[in-house]
């Protein structure tokens, strides 16, 4: 099957600056959450921030008012634990009141600390064990092909779940089944919960271990609005395999002291000193410009 008729609405200087600057809010009111809620993860949710904006606010074909469209594009979260991202932009495209994001990880709260699908339907799956989301976009990406479906299935991925078999297994089945309806995006940020990657199991060169299965394989820098677009628009342009887009990202992006540092990994800030410091850097996007013009 080609791939669908349409492709990724092009974009001008304008919109990729309110993209940039809708990234922004969204780093603000993830680290109010997780201060809120006093648990999280910090590094991975700041990094994903741009391409969870891009996804929703100019990728996927969805429609917050009709989050079960059956035509709707897929998007699993394999790494769950950097979910705060996707609640927060979720609600910023319309899916639920933004007042919502306060009730992270309490009882009876539709947003768990991980997806859980049986309390927010809205989601593709449920995730926390790394790997599985692989597994589960390729076997939706198997399906629409089966039937014809006109939808893409999108992966979101960490780079630390790539020491998983499963996920390995999935690459060959969707290079073998030529699933070119389907695209992985792995944060390559270097970091996982004990240190860097490359120091606990070097992933490296991960470009060419997927060339190697056969994939369509893009590299890109994860904070770059433009190369998040035209890269997706790429991978559901390939007729020839599945694409996979390895985005260098920065964990912890837009707060100085959380930037490239692990123990960030699955913290949130302090309410005292922390989150009033890391507030202040992003409103000024590091000093670049003024709060007015935000």
């Amino acid at each position: 099957m080609p791939p669908r008729n349409h492709t990724i609405a092009s974009i001008n200087d304008a919109d990729v600056r309110k993209l940039e600057l809708l990234a922004n809010t969204i780093r603000e009111d993830i680290l109010k959450m997780l201060t809120t809620a006093g648990s999280g993860h910090s590094a991975g949710p700041l990094g994903m921030a741009d391409i969870f904006t891009a996804l929703y606010f100019h990728i996927l074909h969805h429609n917050p008012k009709r989050p079960h469209w059956e035509d709707r594009d897929k998007l699993f979260l394999s790494n769950g634990h950097i979910v705060p991202v996707r609640y927060v932009t979720m609600a910023h495209a319309g899916y639920f009141p933004i007042a919502e994001l306060a009730t992270l990880r309490k009882f009876g709260s539709r947003l768990q600390g991980h997806p859980e699908i049986r309390h927010l339907s809205s989601l593709e799956n449920t995730s926390g064990p790394l790997g599985d989301g692989s597994s589960q976009a390729v076997g939706t990406a198997y399906a629409a092909k089966m039937d014809g479906a006109p939808w893409h299935t999108y992966c979101i991925m960490s780079d630390g779940e790539l020491e998983c078999g499963i996920t390995w297994e999935a690459a060959m089945f969707a290079a073998k089944n030529r699933l070119n309806n389907l695209t992985w995006i792995i944060d390559r940020n270097n970091i996982q919960i004990d240190g860097y990657t490359e120091d606990i199991m070097p992933l490296e060169p991960v470009h060419d271990k997927f060339r190697a299965f056969g994939w369509n394989v893009l590299e890109i820098d994860g904070h770059n609005m433009r190369d998040i677009i035209n890269a997706c628009d790429r991978g559901e342009s390939t007729w020839e395999a599945p694409t996979v887009i390895i985005a260098h990202t920065i964990p912890g992006k837009g707060v100085s002291f959380m930037e490239c540092e692990p123990s960030w990994h699955g913290k949130p800030p302090n309410k005292k000193t922390e989150l009033g410091a890391a507030l202040k850097e992003l409103r000024t996007l590091g000093g670049k410009i003024s709060n007015e013009s935000l």
